[in-house]
């Protein structure tokens, strides 16, 4: 189709001739139009929108706006919305003239062809003479109707001021185009220079913003504002007109000219060259900033329009604090430099923060490397420096230029550059195949800027230099061409350092060299196990040291400590000290060749060290074993006087030496001892400072100064020196004395005959079986220390919660019991102090506070303000649907003025089946009325509600008897009876036997007045009737005087009823009786909580029902009498934001997925089953039977209550914008009287639009959320529904907003922009350039990055833009301009990187999309924030939050993983933080220092591969640069959780695979040695030691094994015990059985066991212990143990680590056996196999001489372990044993194992595939790796040799011959396969009866050579089982060693030969595995007791399981 182009612009053209011509002849020249008659002429114009979303990624953002507004006004002003339309098509077609964009030439032509179709008919409907006053008039009513109604802050008129806005903005850009084309001066508005209509996101910073609600805070707002809210200034209008004080700014008329609204930022950006969107981003970020803390510091009324003192000074030190020490370490003058007056101080202030900001906000992926960024705020810094005094030190008439400047400016010459050097690197990596040590990542490059040589790159940088040059894989030594860059000439002041610098750098530069890669900095990340000895050198030395002291000490059989004392025993015992200097002398090598690669950007002195350090250590290790063995037993001896303890004191020269050798480590002990002193020297500059650094520690910017305070080293070390002293202690006891006399013994036996060929006859001592005996139990020493941990942090761990008050409230019982006390707790932590400012507020000590007197009007107030939350929290539960209408008023808390004088209407939950017990009391009393009165005082909930029965039911017969004589009887009634009880005759005069119908009569009563109906008018007369005569007759033991006074009127004048003649029936009269009663909502209230208390029963004290709700409740209440800090006002609390990082996800579940079901059970029918209560309370909202009955909307609400359920984004979303609605409440209540309250905070919200908006923009000031939807540009141009889902979520929450990266086309004239053209660019839009300097300026302006290309592909431009809701769609308010696409790294610290920049506030708690939050705890927020303020101790830098997992109900194995996590979330967690003080950050929901953390890098770490688990380095980041971090509990957040075994496994595995990156780190590194000895101790067994302890365990077992069967088939084992049995020797037999130690890792479950006691109590505790196990936790755990040993070892063998997606997904399903397969083979099938068969071989032989209990003691726990690791993923496999999955698992077997793979076959399809693929971390993998690999593939053919020997046929030859036969065996076994594998080749396609005869000749030859074998040789079928059990293993070896030599023999046949031999034995494990599977399928008991333990949650929620597995159809 050829393209169509618009002739002109005719609508523009021509309408202003037809408005000039208007009336003449339309066929007239000039005013026909230029288009074709619509084919709507003649019919009635029917406006239809356009399509405004989906349009090209080239136009969108140019031309949405447009369209948007055409469709607005489409119908009031149809001619309008036609330009508009016009004005987008002539965008899109100045944007892309050749429509060469995606989609572009499709959607000119479709916007053209309805152009045709309006154009004529909309011009017979326009109301002016031309075009131009046609747009101009309504422009006007927009304008008009914005300055109208701009100042009306209400919700009513907000959405149409937003929308007017969007119009107007829209319509001046149309007039101003329109204005142009007619030739025209005139523009839209004389008086507006600009438009004053845009996009904003918090702020409106335009002209007309100055009315909106939040630019008028804290103004007054009606009766609800308190005194000094109306004293304050407005702060927001002080920070803005703090930013926009531009007087005596330098050059300021030459950009005014440009721009007349000129401000700091806008100065900045013209300087610099600052993009528009950073700008106006940053602006809004720092005024509210500012605002913020102005609101904060100013505690004085003042009037004035200035922000308060000391806002800059605080806000100066938190963003400038690490550059100002950054310029300190490199020993460089910062640049920042602020005049001494005050004004101009404070203007110097803000240009440097604003500064930074914009560096920050533009700095794209360079935010990572916070250093690099302080080196450009240096050198910028500087030059605004220079600008702002350049008009006194520059001679007259010269000028300063800065560096860089023009439009984008920054983005180009230096960003760019770095970020090109981020780029190729992070392309080395090839996404984790790449060793580490070949590319440079973020901290090696941020590195580069902690040295002095950083400075050689000048300013501007030379992109020369070294640091930008990046070599081609394929060429390390190529050069990088050079690139004709000029640099600015900068006058300098005389003596600057920097520029003096910058000049020389240039000078060296200017000669060619030949460019070097810089290579690695400071550190090299080496895949070696070396380095967690490298880090943790201390602890290592420590354990081998003390595991020699105590062998000696067990040698020397010491029987009491002292004894180690004597001189001989000492002297031995300091023999470890030559173990010590051998170990510093590995350290010293090894820290030369880990940092080998990164000598060339090491200094000398580093160097030097290294080496020296290397010298002395060798010097050591010669001299200290020279003076031990000339030495030892040499002493001189010195005499004390007699009685002296020590007597003679003797010593050797070796003695000594070791004395001389230990003083340096006196030193250390010092600087320990004394942090203080230790803090001092490391972070000082002066040279006794560093000198004494300088040999312990290289001098590197972080990890200096970590020392913690004295009272803080003192915790955690004697935590320590208790937890060693237990493992030293016990490891002495039961581990080595034990052995020593066993080993002795085997020592001194002698054996000569073997069972095999001895390799090492020579060998004297029986090393062999000593080792194997050792080599265990050592093995077990090193890692039973994480055992001791666990078992400590249970212990302290619990004693700290108990100290803090957790567990407090536990149940509903407990909460009933103290609700009376939560009023109190509540008013003394969540309500802000009366009296004291929020500056002075400390942290809140409730037992402290308890007998702190409160006035009776502060009482009356928190009472108040405790029932609006607390209805306001009961409120959210019933919309979560937690709760039922019905609960809803059983737990509210009425709100009436009676408040006011102290009386308290308490739930009615508390106060059910009181009444009822209380009448039943007083019916069955028998005494004085005291006693009564104080038995029903005895219990307070009774008493209330006996009395509030009481006072209702006057308060009810007051309004309902209306006629004067009974309104007289009630009152005479009530009075007789007040009077008996202030008389206490009450007992005495009533007769309380009827007492009970009374209440029947009652409820009776009141049920008809709940009903009012008037024909009922009645029944009501009766039941008065009814109950006065009851009162009167039944119950009156003497009578009423008061019916006796009306009985006896007729007889008795002027009687008590005066002149009233009674009627002869009362109430009889229809003016008596007030029914109905008056329609009043308080009235109807008062008398339904009437009902309610006298007819609720005992099933009214469990509620809620909902088991979530009572958790939440009881947390809640528990949180308040916790150590809390009091909370602030809502005006003064910090700010804060919340950051979410979202990828692919699921936004909301679609109707599809609710309810499809063709291969799984559909999320809907599962929702249901799980949730059955909340489903009826959601049918029960919606006011329908079933969900057949919802209506459109209702389906729509039944998508999201299933979408809160699962772990969806829309759910993280409604939790989180909990917070604003939080502040809301909590801004009101701090603004309201108690009167205002009283009203209701709903009603008062409702009918106060002004308020309203206030509460929204005071909110809007204090929170924001930020949702970083990676993917959301790319899928709203596919037009995926996520992308409409995410847009609905903006509109339901104003406040939300999206963050995402767009990738677009641009087309610049048809090619990409040369250096020329953005040069000519910058100088065209330079104000301050004069013309004729302009030449100069173009010459030596640096050239950018896009080199001059005719290529006529469009680039692609990658942009961060910011969206939020507007009139239903999604708006831009900010776009920054990336320098190419943001994801380098990992993806997810990727994007939270982008979107980060749009945060706002002082704090940003990070949130993961699959967490949650709730209203009662967002209400402690503001609490939680004043963490961050200054109080004792350290200022914190993150605050870790609790934790609940949601997900635990879903099945058995969501359970275990609920409480292993929750465990570690609390109790583990609270010990890290104290006393360890090790805490860092584990993931979400952690709340950040926000400002410290933009200074430092950011929230995480995001270099490829090593920072996998990118949430923890952002703890050891802050850790290092001297943050604190801890963690509170008194808040908590909702958290999902993986729910099937194959989602926790994939996430086991990246855990895993993280902590084994995390080993290789220089964080952990700098961490492990920066530390002291005992919080080096906490790091690693709280980080990667858990894992390396988990990985040692299972290697002990495999080193036991492999030992026993040493012992076994060489016979040293028999040799052994037989001769202690003929010595009855038992210790030799128990030290062969003493491995059982192993089994003490079941002591790491302590601390979950202890927080359920804690929390849930003792019984609770061991009830879920017992119950866990019996569902097999045990089973569960053990093979969690073998998925992280098997992903953490191989991963730092090989490497490999990659993000392993779970799914998140809500339901558990049945996994098939080919998918389990996949999965577990490598991790634990063939393991498992290993271990099974080393049992049954050992069991075999030893069987004729060992006692099989001691066996049963040492392989029980072995055996579970091999069966666990075999069968538990079909254990905890849903449907696992059922026949018709069995019968589909195996047909899908059968096809995965045989489908051939190849290209775009993917893994689950073929078995080829999934080969290849396990087997991608060797293709890269070093030789070194392969070389490990190989040798530790040797075990299987050590494993064949001892075996061989054990066969009948070798008789007695003990010869090597026999072991090389096996191997000819093995030989011939392959050639026959490979025989028939080329029959089958040759014959088997068309010669099938040859290939079956020679199949059957070679079977047959086999069977003959056996036979001949048993009857020459003796071959037995025993030896036929044994070669079995030999070569199976020894093929599998074979294949694992095929496996490492891959690059030699892929190609080959061999290799060919591996893989079918391979996929033999793949298929073989499957049938062994598969055939038990099937046997127990044919048993239906058994899949039910499987569906029983893997459910057993649900079933005790009475759930149904089976209709929910078997809905589940079969896979077609």
């Amino acid at each position: 189709m050829s393209e169509i182009v618009a002739v002109e612009p005719s609508i523009a053209s021509t309408s202003n001739t037809r408005g000039n011509d208007h009336g003449s002849n339309r066929n007239g020249n000039g005013s026909q139009p230029r288009y074709t008659r619509s084919i709507t002429s003649g019919r009635e114009y029917v406006p239809e929108p356009f399509d405004s979303e989906k349009l090209p990624v080239t136009l969108k953002s140019e031309i949405q706006r447009f369209l948007r507004v055409a469709n607005l006004i489409d119908a009031q002003e149809p001619r309008v919305a036609c330009l508009c339309r016009f004005h987008a098509f002539v965008v899109a077609h100045e944007l892309d003239r050749n429509s060469s964009g995606r989609g572009v030439r499709q959607f000119k032509t479709a916007l053209l062809q309805r152009l045709e179709q309006d154009e004529e008919v909309t011009y017979r409907r326009r109301k002016e003479k031309s075009d131009v006053r046609e747009v101009r008039r309504v422009y006007r009513e927009y304008k008009d109707y914005i300055i109208k109604h701009g100042g009306e802050s209400t919700l009513e008129n907000r959405d149409a001021l937003i929308k007017a806005g969007a119009i107007a903005s829209v319509l001046y850009e149309v007039l101003n185009t329109l204005t142009k084309a007619a030739g025209t001066q005139h523009r839209a508005d004389n008086d507006v220079k600009r438009s004053e209509f845009y996009d904003f996101n918090i702020l409106p910073l335009d002209q007309g913003g100055v009315h909106q609600a939040i630019m008028q805070l804290p103004e007054p707002i009606n009766i609800l504002v308190e005194s000094n809210y109306r004293k304050k200034i407005l702060q927001i209008r002080a920070a803005v007109g703090a930013v926009r004080n531009v007087q005596g700014i330098p050059f300021i008329e030459e950009f005014t000219r440009v721009a007349p609204h000129f401000d700091l930022f806008d100065w900045l950006q013209h300087s610099f060259g600052f993009q528009k969107g950073n700008v106006a981003n940053q602006r809004e970020h720092l005024i509210l900033l500012l605002a913020n803390i102005h609101i904060r510091l100013c505690t004085k009324p003042a009037n004035t329009s200035k922000l308060a003192d000391g806002v800059l000074d605080e806000l100066m030190k938190k963003f400038f604090k690490n550059y100002t020490e950054w310029c300190k370490f490199l020993e460089k003058k910062n640049s920042i430099r602020l005049p001494f007056s005050a004004p101009e101080a404070q203007q110097y202030q803000l240009l440097y923060i604003g500064l930074y900001l914009l560096i920050w906000g533009e700095a794209a992926n360079l935010r990572f490397m916070p250093e690099c960024l302080a080196y450009i705020f240096h050198h910028m810094a500087y030059d605004l420096h220079s600008m702002l005094t350049g008009a006194t030190i520059l001679s007259p008439g010269e000028t300063f230029t800065p560096t860089y400047g023009g439009p984008e400016s920054f983005l180009n010459n230096i960003v760019c550059p770095i970020y090109n050097v981020i780029r190729e690197e992070a392309k080395k990596n090839q996404n984790g195949m790449t060793d580490h040590s070949n590319w440079r990542n973020y901290d090696d490059l941020n590195e580069f800027f902690w040295s002095p040589d950083c400075f050689q790159l000048g300013w501007p940088m030379n992109q020369d230099h070294d640091f930008f040059y990046v070599p081609k894989p394929e060429d390390p030594k190529s050069k990088k061409k050079d690139s004709d860059k000029h640099k600015t000439e900068i006058k300098k002041e005389p003596n600057d350092e920097e520029v003096g610098l910058n000049d020389e750098s240039q000078s060296k530069d200017s000669e060619k060299k030949e460019k070097k890669w810089l290579g690695k900095t400071n550190f090299v990340e080496f895949r070696s196990f070396w380095h967690v000895f490298r880090s943790f050198d201390r602890m290592w030395a420590f354990l081998i040291l003390s595991l020699q002291a105590m062998i000696i000490m067990a040698c020397h059989d010491l029987e009491s400590p002292l004894q180690m004392f004597d001189t001989p025993i000492l002297e031995d015992i300091m023999s470890i000290f030559i173990t010590s200097a051998v170990l510093k002398l590995v350290q010293a090598i090894l820290d030369i060749v880990f940092t080998w690669k990164a000598r060339s950007t090491m200094d000398e002195s580093r160097t030097r060290k290294h080496t020296l350090k290397v010298v002395i250590a060798m010097i050591w290790t010669i001299m200290l074993p020279i003076f031990y063995s000339k030495t030892r037993r040499k002493y001189t001896c010195y005499s004390t006087n007699y009685g002296s303890w020590f007597g003679q004191w003797c010593y050797s020269t070796y003695m000594l030496v070791v004395a001389f050798y230990l003083m340096s480590n006196a030193v250390n002990m010092i600087l320990f001892s004394v942090p203080a002193i230790g803090r001092y020297i490391e972070t000082s500059n002066s040279r006794i400072s560093l000198l004494l650094a300088w040999w312990t520690q290289p001098r590197l910017y972080i990890g200096r100064g970590m020392q913690e305070s004295q009272y803080s080293l003192f915790k955690y070390s004697l935590f320590w020196m208790l937890l060693l002293i237990s493992k030293l202690a016990f490891s002495y006891t039961f581990e080595i004395k034990p052995l020593i006399g066993p080993t002795r013994q085997i020592m001194t036996i002698g054996i000569k005959k073997y069972d095999r060929h001895e390799l090492f006859p020579k060998v004297k001592n029986n090393a062999g079986a000593i080792i194997a005996i050792w080599a265990p139990v050592i093995m077990v020493y090193f890692m039973d220390t994480q055992i001791w941990y666990s078992v400590f942090c249970a212990i302290f761990g619990g004693l700290y919660g108990i100290l803090h008050h957790l567990g407090e409230i536990r149940t509903l019982g407990m909460m009933r019991s103290r609700f009376q006390d939560l009023p109190l707790a509540f008013m003394r932590s969540l309500i802000p102090h009366p009296t004291k400012t929020d500056k002075h507020l400390k942290r809140k000590s409730f037992l402290r506070e308890m007998f702190q007197k409160l006035s009776e009007r502060q009482m009356r107030n928190g009472l108040v303000k405790f029932i609006v939350v607390w209805n306001e929290i009961i409120k959210s539960f019933r919309e979560e649907d937690l709760i039922s209408n019905r609960e809803v008023e059983l737990m509210k808390m009425p709100l009436s003025s009676e408040l006011l004088s102290g009386l308290v209407r308490w739930p009615i939950f508390l106060l059910a089946n009181q009444l009822p017990m209380a009448l039943t009391v007083a019916k069955d009393f028998v005494g004085e009325d005291a006693n009564l009165f104080k038995r029903i005082r005895a219990d307070v909930y009774m008493y209330i509600t006996v009395n509030e029965c009481y006072e209702s039911l006057k308060y009810i017969l007051d309004i309902l008897v209306v006629g004067d004589l009974e309104r007289r009887v009630i009152h005479g009634i009530i009075e007789e009876i007040e009077e008996s009880i202030r008389k206490s005759t009450f007992v005495k005069d009533f007769d309380r036997t009827e007492i009970l119908s009374l209440h029947v009569k009652c409820i009776e009563l009141v049920e008809l007045l709940v009903e009012g109906n008037e024909n009922n008018y009645p029944q009501v007369v009766k039941v008065l009737q009814d109950v006065l005569e009851i009162v009167t007759n039944d119950m009156m033991r003497n009578g009423s005087r008061t019916m006796d006074s009306v009985n006896a009127y007729q007889q008795t004048e002027g009687s008590y009823f005066g002149d009233v003649e009674p009627d002869p029936q009362l109430f009889a009269s229809r003016h008596s009786v007030h029914f109905p009663l008056p329609d009043s909502d308080s009235l109807k209230k008062k008398i339904k909580r009437f009902l309610l208390l006298l007819t609720v029963k005992d099933a009214a004290m469990d509620i809620p029902k909902n088991l979530d709700a009572r958790r939440r409740i009881s947390f809640f209440a528990t949180s308040l009498f916790m150590d809390i800090p009091r909370a602030p006002k809502v005006r003064n609390m910090l700010s804060f934001s919340v950051l979410t990082p979202h990828f692919m996800e699921e936004v909301k579940f679609s109707t599809k997925e609710l309810n499809e079901d063709q291969d799984y059970v559909s999320i809907g029918f599962y929702l249901q089953k799980i949730f059955p209560d909340e489903l009826e309370n959601f049918l029960e909202r919606m006011r329908v039977e079933n969900l057949e009955d919802l209506d459109d909307k209702g389906k729509e609400e039944l998508r999201d209550w299933a979408s809160y359920r699962g772990q969806t984004l829309s759910r993280t979303i409604r939790g989180m914008m909990y917070y604003q609605k939080a502040l809301k409440l909590q801004a009101f209540l701090d603004m309201a009287e108690d009167d205002d309250i009283l009203q209701g905070y709903d009603a008062i919200e409702r009918g106060n639009d002004t308020l309203s908006a206030q509460l929204d923009a005071l909110a809007d000031l204090k929170f924001t959320h930020v949702v970083s939807c990676q993917m959301f540009g790319s899928q709203k141009t596919s037009g995926d529904p996520q992308a409409q889902e995410i847009i609905d979520l903006m509109v339901r929450y104003p406040s939300l907003r999206v963050a995402y990266v767009e990738e677009r086309e641009e087309i610049v004239n048809n090619k990409q922009r040369t250096p020329v053209e953005e040069r000519e660019e910058i100088v065209n839009n330079n104000p301050r350039t004069p013309v004729e300097e302009r030449e100069e300026m173009v010459e030596n302006k640096p050239r950018t990055y896009v080199e001059e290309r005719e290529d006529r592909k469009p680039i692609t431009i990658y942009s961060s833009v910011l969206v939020k809701a507007v009139n239903g769609f999604d708006q831009e308010i900010y776009r920054v301009k990336l320098p190419g696409p943001p994801n380098i790294g990992e993806g997810k610290p990727e994007n939270q990187n982008h979107s980060i920049i749009f945060t706002r506030g002082e704090a940003l708690q990070a949130i993961d999309m699959n967490q949650d939050n709730y209203l009662e705890e967002a209400i402690k927020m503001r609490n939680l924030l004043q963490e961050f303020l200054p109080r004792f101790g350290k200022r914190p830098k993150i605050l870790g939050l609790r934790e609940h997992i949601f997900t635990g109900s879903v099945s058995s194995l969501a359970w275990f993983m609920s409480y292993q996590e929750t465990s570690f979330v609390t109790i583990g967690q609270r010990l890290l933080a104290n006393p360890l003080r090790i805490r860092f950050h584990y993931g979400h929901p952690d709340v950040f220092d926000r400002i410290f953390h933009l200074t430092r890098g950011g929230i995480s770490k995001a270099s490829k591969t090593i920072n996998l688990s990118e949430d923890i380095f952002a703890g050891y980041n802050t850790t290092l640069r001297r943050g604190h971090i801890t963690y509170q509990e008194y808040i908590q957040v909702g958290k999902g959780r993986d729910v099937s075994l194959n989602q926790i496994s994939k996430f086991e595995a990246k855990v895993a695979n993280g902590n084994s990156e995390q080993i290789l780190s220089r964080d952990i590194y700098r961490l492990g040695r920066r530390f002291d000895f005992f919080r080096m101790l906490s790091c690693y067994f709280t980080t990667v030691g858990f894992y390396l302890s988990s990985l040692i365990s299972v290697l002990g077992i495999y080193v036991f094994l492999y030992g026993q069967l040493y012992l076994v088939l060489s016979g040293l084992e028999r040799a052994l015990l037989q001769e202690a049995k003929v010595h009855n020797i038992r210790s030799l037999e128990t030290a062969l059985a003493s491995q059982s130690f192993i089994q003490l890792g079941l002591l790491t479950g302590l601390p979950m066991v202890m927080e359920i006691a804690l929390e849930r109590g003792f019984l609770s505790a061991l009830k879920d212990f017992v119950l866990m196990q019996l569902q097999l936790a045990a089973v569960f755990f053990t093979f969690s143990l073998g998925t992280k040993t098997h992903y953490f070892g191989r991963t730092i063998l090989h490497g490999g680590a990659k993000y392993r997606p779970t799914g998140r997904k809500v339901v558990v399903f049945h996994a098939s056996f080919t998918e389990n397969y996949r999965l577990y083979s490598r991790s634990h099938f063939m393991k498992g196999f290993e271990l099974l068969l080393l049992l049954i071989v050992h069991d075999i032989i030893r069987r004729i001489y060992k006692n099989n209990m001691t066996y049963a003691m040492v392989t029980y726990a072995i055996w579970f372990l091999s069966l666990t690791w075999l069968f538990a993923p079909f254990l905890f496999n849903p449907s696992g044993f059922d026949w018709g999955k069995i019968v589909d698992d195996w047909k899908d077997w059968n096809k995965w194992i045989k489908q051939q793979g190849g290209i775009g076959i993917q893994q689950d399809k073929s078995w080829q595939s999934w080969w290849y693929d396990e087997q991608e971390h060797l293709r890269h993998s070093g030789w070194g790796s392969r070389v490990i690999e190989i040798l530790l593939s040797l075990r299987f053919f050590i494993y064949q040799y001892g075996l061989v020997y054990q066969l009948d046929i070798a008789g007695t030859h003990k010869t090597f011959v026999v072991y090389v036969l096996s191997w000819v065996v093995i030989v011939v076994i392959f050639l026959l396969i490979k025989l028939v594998n080329i029959g089958r080749q040759y014959l088997s396609d068309n010669h099938q009866l040859s290939f079956r005869l020679f199949k059957a000749s070679l079977f047959l030859a086999v069977i003959a050579t056996i036979i001949t074998l048993s009857y020459i040789c003796q071959l037995s079928v025993a030896d036929l089982i044994v070669c079995c059990f030999a070569f199976l293993p020894t093929g599998w070896g074979l294949i694992l060693v095929a496996q490492a030599f891959r690059p030699l023999i892929q190609g080959t046949v061999l290799w060919k030969f591996t893989r079918l031999f391979a996929q033999a034995y793949d298929f073989g494990m499957g049938v062994i595995l598969f055939t038990p599977l099937a046997c127990l399928a044919w048993l239906p008991i058994i899949s039910a007791f499987q569906t029983r333990f893997l459910f057993n949650k649900a079933f005790s929620r009475r759930l149904q399981i089976q209709p929910i597995l078997k809905a589940k159809k079969k896979h077609v």
